[in-house]
């Protein structure tokens, strides 16, 4: 017998179990959708983004991952790494959380969309009398006139002071129902349609199809050296990528027909729908030596179809072909031919030799301390443009001009200037060409020097200057060499190899003390001796026979006299080691068959500088001085390449939200109602006034709504 309720369905468990499991997917989704439609969602979501603009912003994107290891250290680099900071913008859980922002404000548009667009068209003239009542803005008159003159009478006026309405017939009364400004509500959806439309416009341009490449289509970084044209498929992408922003680099009379897409383990190619060829790389300067203009003039042709066609890109004047947009990004060096004379900067040698290089190529440069180097050419400049002023002071100087008590009591720390530049007090000069190269030991460990061409008016004074860092995130710190009276370093490196001549550094010192202690003089034998063995080992001391040479030696040579005696006994020592260096230098010259110079002001300061030069070239790091004595300069254009479908689509939702913005805060929607009821000896009047926003502007605007309806009721007529 069947088992039956009163309505004659089936008493079924097993259905009423599936119907609560129906009932409860449904309800989960219908909350899933709530959250995520929801405001707190999108401003979580707002949020989120706008702190990873932040890291974007404070952290250099798209750097060298060299660069993070140097500056965060091993551990903090692989912690960020792990979260993609290196490049946020095309980070999973940036492009995750852009999606999740569409989804929300596309479910938030649909829900309430439809509600606004019904609002905008209702009447909401289904009120009451007593409702209107309830109003905190109402009024209320008495008059003699007929409902159906005051009604002619309120219609009219409303239609004047722009307000559209509705009569609707109720029972013994009439309602009208105005509005204005309902095109407010125009501005939320134009508003939420605008961060739909931005977001996607964003994310077409976005790395995203370029990862859907390497997700889904087997494309993968390319790593390692080699010519662009060999480089196997699964590292290029097709003509028919969607977006893509890379950069190609072109020596003048060089073409391409690639860009480069840097990517966090290596790049992509990206092959071009047509070939770029630089004919010639224009740049123009300011007065100041600040460049002014870079034009490139190129030649560009149509792979399809074979057509040509001259063009000159400049910045923000870029060339658009085929849905391709080539900017003018910056310049390179496209393989300059440099020579260069190389110094010793060891030993009792000042001889120079002759070394030739190019511009992104090798040179080996053997025989220095029986070592092997490697000179890597990484970079030429044909002028520089810089900041020389700090209170008259360069801001690459090294304090040389202080007391050797200040100096090597407070700048010890300090043996090579900075390469800051000051911004607050600014001189910029062009200082002319400079080099920037690597050199290399047999064990691979590098260290980089940037040598200027000329040399330049640092605090009064002509100085050569050759910077050098440990690493690429270092700043270069700047070694200073007096430049003599031929505006060379010869007498300088001549004076160096003379401090490493043990022989004569002797007889510097015994020619010192004869000069400073005449033969007449009582006991001048003696003090003569005695002297002559000071000078020698103050130059000694200052040479680095021991481990330290320079101040840092002199410091520690004085760290063992009583701190009471150490003032005195620097002064001493000072005067003892400039005497001495002037005979040495002379003997330097005299060895080398040239005449003995005077002892001036220019020849004493000269003497001075090339003093603290030599001690701070204990620190430079490099077997020889590199000075750069001519070249066969090559430029290179820079151009970005970029193919962004989704730039139209961003302008879209810009004039979207322009106009929801507008709507939003330029139009005010304003809802009056007027009921007009007969009371036995005329018509009674009920206005009353809403609107969304309760401002001074609304009360000011209730006030004068009110006096001019009662005005048209008090004289019957509009």
């Amino acid at each position: 017998m069947e088992n039956k309720t009163e309505t004659g369905i089936a008493d079924d468990p097993v259905a009423d179990t599936g119907g609560i499991q129906i009932a409860t997917r449904k309800l989960w989704l219908a909350d899933a959708i709530e959250l995520i439609s929801s405001m707190r969602f999108a401003i979580s979501l707002l949020t989120l983004i706008s702190i990873a603009s932040v890291i974007g912003t404070v952290l250099k994107q798209n750097e060298p991952m060299p660069n993070y290891v140097n500056q965060f250290g091993p551990f903090w680099f692989e912690v960020f790494g792990k979260f993609s900071l290196y490049s946020v913008y095309s980070a999973w859980w940036f492009l995750l959380i852009m999606a999740f922002l569409v989804l929300s404000t596309s479910l938030c548009l649909i829900r309430n969309a439809p509600k606004m667009l019904k609002d905008m068209r209702s009447w909401r003239d289904n009120v009451r009398e007593q409702s209107l009542r309830n109003f905190r803005h109402k009024a209320e008159w008495t008059s003699t006139h007929q409902r159906s003159q005051l009604l002619a009478d309120m219609t009219q006026h409303l239609a004047r002071i722009g307000y559209k309405f509705k009569v609707v017939e109720k029972e013994g009364a009439t309602l009208i129902a105005a509005k204005q400004g309902a095109g407010n509500k125009w501005g939320y959806i134009f508003a939420h349609a605008a961060i739909v439309i931005i977001c996607i416009g964003g994310m077409l341009d976005s790395e995203l199809p370029i990862r859907f490449q390497q997700w889904f289509m087997g494309k993968v970084p390319f790593d390692g050296n080699g010519i662009i044209a060999n480089i196997p498929q699964q590292h290029r992408l097709s003509l028919a990528n969607p977006t893509f922003r890379g950069n190609t680099m072109i020596p003048e009379g060089a073409s391409s027909n690639t860009a480069i897409i840097p990517q966090q383990t290596g790049v992509l190619i990206q092959d071009l729908p047509f070939t770029i060829k630089l004919n010639k790389f224009t740049i123009d300067f300011y007065s100041s030596g600040m460049p002014k203009l870079f034009a490139s003039d190129v030649e560009v042709t149509d792979h399809e179809t074979g057509k040509k066609f001259n063009s000159t890109i400049k910045v923000n004047q870029p060339l658009i072909y085929k849905g391709v947009a080539v900017y003018q990004s910056s310049f390179e060096d496209g393989g300059s031919r440099l020579k260069l004379a190389a110094f010793p900067m060891s030993g009792a040698s000042a001889t120079s030799f002759e070394v030739a290089g190019e511009v992104g190529g090798n040179t080996p440069l053997s025989g220095q301390g029986g070592n092997a180097y490697t000179i890597e050419w990484s970079g030429f400049r044909p002028f520089n443009v810089e900041n020389m002023t700090r209170n008259g002071a360069d801001v690459r100087a090294v304090n040389t001009g202080k007391s050797f008590n200040e100096k090597f009591s407070a700048d010890l720390d300090k043996h090579l200037g900075s390469a800051a530049k000051n911004a607050n007090n600014k001189d910029l000069k062009n200082v002319g060409p400079s080099v920037q190269y690597k050199l290399r030991d047999k064990t691979g460990q590098a260290r980089e020097f940037h040598n200027y061409m000329q040399p330049l008016l640092v605090d009064g004074d002509y100085m050569f200057l050759a910077g050098t860092r440990d690493s690429p995130a270092d700043a270069f710190r700047y070694l200073r060499i007096p430049a003599d009276d031929n505006d060379s370093v010869n007498e300088w490196m001549r004076l160096r190899a003379a401090v490493a001549n043990p022989a004569l550094r002797e007889a510097a010192a015994q020619r010192y003390a004869a000069r400073a202690l005449p033969a007449k003089m009582n006991n001048a034998s003696q003090m003569q001796t005695q002297l002559a063995e000071s000078a020698k080992k103050s130059l000694g001391i200052f040479a680095g026979d021991g481990k330290q040479a320079g101040f840092v030696a002199i410091s520690k040579f004085l760290e063992q006299i009583p701190a009471a005696d150490q003032g005195k006994a620097a002064d001493v020592f000072m005067k003892i080691l400039n005497g001495s260096l002037w005979d040495l230098w002379m003997l330097a010259r005299e060895k080398d068959g040239l005449p003995a110079l005077e002892l001036t002001e220019k020849h004493g300061r000269f003497l001075q500088l090339s003093i603290g030069a030599m001690s701070d070239a204990y620190f430079y790091g490099a077997p020889v001085y590199l000075q750069l004595r001519g070249f066969d300069e090559v430029k290179a254009s820079v151009l970005q390449v970029t193919r962004s479908p989704g730039k139209n689509i961003v302008y879209l939702g810009c004039l979207f939200l322009v106009i929801g913005v507008f709507a939003m805060f330029y139009i005010r929607e304003r809802r009056c109602w007027i009921w007009l009821k007969d009371d036995g000896h005329g018509t009674n009047t009920l206005m009353a006034l809403s609107s969304q926003r309760k401002t001074l502007d609304f009360e000011k605007e209730f006030g004068e709504l009110k006096a001019q309806l009662g005005q048209v009721i008090s004289n019957g007529q509009a």
